[in-house]
């Protein structure tokens, strides 16, 4: 049983990582990309620009964090 939960922290570490916010986003992004598709549309750019969301959203999210710090 020991095995079973090192392999699913391993999982979890792997996909969650440092910030569960951007796993939730990706997650919403394939779920929308697949909605998109299913309705006959092009959903070629729905990845796209959530990661360039994400990642701008992140980065923000760093740099606040990081004048918080600064200022204390």
């Amino acid at each position: 049983m020991r095995w079973v939960m090192a392999f699913l922290r391993f999982w979890y570490d792997f996909v969650v990582g440092d910030d569960w916010l951007i796993a939730v986003g990706i997650v919403a992004a394939i779920a929308l990309t697949a909605l998109i598709a299913d309705q006959g549309f092009d959903a070629w750019w729905v990845m796209p620009l959530a990661v360039i969301a994400l990642l701008a959203g992140s980065l923000w999210r760093a740099l606040r964090k990081a004048s918080d710090e600064a200022r204390q």
